[in-house]
């Protein structure tokens, strides 16, 4: 089973990886110009699909709750712009959604790898978030990730 597991080629304390990638309007959102005391960034798998919806949900119903502790919150697949902001419409999320075009930062990160669901194997996103601080510098990663309670996570790694 240690076969379909994410295999992360970073570490607590690691220096994240600089990007540059569209959000759900076309415009480039670039780490180097984030400014806060948390940056949360959430891999999910697909827009619009049950667990990654019920994760997007969660996260936009405690981000008030998020802001309230300096959170930059930033969710990321390989799904296009308009797609992010399709998802974003329908459910009102109020955080940006990142193009990972062709999940290259999602395989550098080791996040994008072979898995296996209901007996098919497959190439795709584990599900996984990042937990950077101020300095960008990761303080966790946070796997598996549950869903229905991934604002508990994140708060409980930061407080």
């Amino acid at each position: 089973m240690d076969n379909y597991l994410p295999k992360f080629k970073l570490k607590t304390g690691d220096l994240f990886p600089g990007f540059a990638l569209a959000n759900q309007h076309g415009k480039t959102v670039q780490l180097q110009d984030i400014v806060s005391k948390w940056l949360v960034i959430f891999f999910y798998p697909k827009d619009n699909t049950p667990t990654c919806t019920k994760e997007a949900c969660n996260l936009r119903d405690h981000y008030a709750q998020l802001l309230s502790h300096d959170v930059h919150l930033l969710g990321m697949s390989s799904d296009t712009v308009k797609s992010h902001q399709k998802f974003i419409d329908k459910f009102q999320l109020p955080y940006d959604l990142l193009v990972d075009e062709n999940n290259n930062l999602a395989k550098t990160l080791g996040v994008y790898s072979k898995k296996k669901f209901m007996g098919i194997v497959f190439q795709g996103i584990h599900r996984s978030t990042f937990i950077l601080n101020s300095e960008k510098k990761i303080h966790e990663i946070i796997y598996p990730v549950v869903s229905a309670k991934h604002q508990e996570q994140i708060l409980e790694s930061i407080s």
